[in-house]
C-alpha cells in the first residue's frame, strides 16, 4: 500500500488547479450564497426605491435597465458598505469554498478584511480591469482569489485568465513592452486567453500571479461578482499587510499557544 499526506480527492484538486491556474467548483454552502445575494438585492431595491423582485437573478441581470453608468459607482460603494457592515458576511463568504480553500491554501488562513463587489453593465467601458497580474502591483504570490458570481457569467460578461504556460512566456517577454500600452500586451496574448464560464451556484478560485482582467461586457446582461483574497497566515506578505488588509480567520490552538508563549525571564536580574 502506498501512503500520502493528501487523500486522492485533494491531490486531484491540486493537480487541476496547478495545471489550469484555476478551478470552478460547486458552492459548498448554497444557503450562505443566497443570504449574501438577498442582502445585495434588498439594498439595491432600497437604493432604487423599488419593490423587491420576484426573481432575484433576472433583477440583477437587467439592473442596467434601472441604473445609468454615471450612477453605478455610487450604487456599488453603497452595496460594498452594506455588505461589509454585516458581521456574518465574511464568514458566509468563506463558507462558500471552505474545503477547497483548505486544500489549495491551507487550514490557517488570513482573509481580506473587506469583500469587494464588481458590477459591469453591458457596453460600459467605465468598469474595466485591464490585463494585469496582482503580484505586479504589490500582492503576495502566496495569495489566491475566491471569485463568486451572483449571476451566470460567460464570455465578456465574465473574466479572462492567461493559462500558466502562456503566462510564463509573457513574464519572460514583459520587459520588451516597456514604453508601450497595456492594450499592446493584451493584443499579444489575446489568442491564448481563456474566458471563464462560472454560473450562479459555482465559485472560481484562481491564481492571481497569472495575468487576468475583463473587457467591455458585450453580453445583454449585467455582471455581478464578489471577490476576496485568501493566504496562509504565516506565508510572506507583500504590500498588503496582516492587520491592515488581511485578518487571521482560522488560527489553530497550537499557533495561538505559540504566538502567546514567552519564555520565563528574570534569571539575570
Amino acid at each position: 500500500m502506498s501512503w500520502s499526506f493528501h487523500d486522492p480527492d485533494e491531490q486531484a484538486l491540486s493537480r487541476r488547479f496547478l495545471a489550469a491556474g484555476y478551478v470552478v467548483l460547486p458552492v459548498e454552502d448554497l444557503g450562505a450564497l443566497e443570504r449574501i445575494r438577498a442582502l445585495l438585492v434588498e439594498r439595491t431595491c432600497a437604493w432604487l426605491d423599488c419593490a423587491p423582485p420576484a426573481e432575484p437573478q433576472g433583477f440583477l441581470d437587467h439592473i442596467h435597465q434601472r441604473v445609468e453608468p454615471a450612477d453605478l459607482n455610487a450604487l456599488r460603494v453603497a452595496l460594498i458598505g452594506a455588505l461589509n457592515a454585516a458581521s456574518w458576511a465574511r464568514p458566509a463568504y468563506y463558507a462558500l469554498a471552505r474545503r477547497a480553500l483548505t486544500v489549495l491554501v491551507g487550514n490557517e488562513l488570513a482573509m481580506q478584511r473587506r469583500l469587494n463587489l464588481s458590477i459591469q453593465l453591458p457596453g460600459d467601458a467605465g468598469s474595466l480591469l485591464p490585463l494585469h497580474a496582482d503580484v505586479w502591483a504589490g500582492d503576495s504570490p502566496f495569495e489566491l482569489v475566491l471569485w463568486v458570481p451572483l449571476v451566470d457569467c460567460r464570455a465578456t460578461k465574465s473574466m479572462f485568465l492567461l493559462p500558466p504556460a502562456a503566462n510564463a512566456r509573457l513574464g519572460a517577454a514583459l520587459h520588451s513592452f516597456a514604453g508601450r500600452t497595456v492594450e499592446d500586451v493584451y493584443r499579444s496574448v489575446e489568442p491564448d486567453l481563456e474566458w471563464l464560464e462560472v454560473r450562479y451556484g459555482q465559485v472560481l478560485v484562481f491564481n492571481q500571479t497569472l495575468a487576468h482582467g475583463n473587457r467591455v461586457n458585450q453580453e445583454p446582461e449585467t455582471r455581478w461578482s464578489l471577490n476576496a483574497r485568501f493566504k496562509g497566515v504565516f506565508t510572506p506578505y507583500a504590500d498588503k499587510k496582516l492587520g491592515e488588509f488581511f485578518e487571521p480567520i482560522t488560527l489553530r490552538a497550537a499557533s495561538r499557544i505559540g504566538l502567546d508563549y514567552r519564555l520565563p525571564g528574570g534569571f539575570d536580574e
